[in-house]
């Protein structure tokens, strides 16, 4: 049976029980899936600390145009990659913020 959007999930962590909004609970699973693959981390890691353009990413990665366009929509979607337009060229960022809110996520999951 699948769960409902307004209903909680509860886990337990000890003697500990947390309340989560299954909502929320599957956007995070999403978010964490988003940055869970191999070829995201690499975006990822190309894009900490500049800003470049899908052509710049295809071609420094040796994809395909379109797949490094898919990964850069699922990362956008996540919250993880921003985007800036400026003229015809879309310029891709980390959203360090974002990266920090999953890592505090992750710890408080495995901690």
């Amino acid at each position: 049976m699948r769960n409902k959007k307004n209903e909680t999930v509860t886990l337990r962590k000890g003697d500990q029980e947390i309340h989560l909004d299954y909502s929320d609970l599957r956007k995070a699973v999403l978010v964490l899936r988003a940055v869970n693959h191999k070829l995201r981390q690499r975006v990822i890691d190309l894009l900490e600390g500049q800003t470049l353009t899908v052509t710049d990413i295809y071609i420094l990665l040796r994809l395909e145009q379109s797949v490094a366009s898919q990964h850069l929509a699922i990362l956008r979607r996540a919250g993880v990659a921003i985007t800036e337009r400026h003229g015809k060229f879309i310029y891709y960022s980390i959203n360090k913020n974002r990266l920090h809110q999953i890592g505090t996520l992750v710890e408080d999951l495995a901690g």
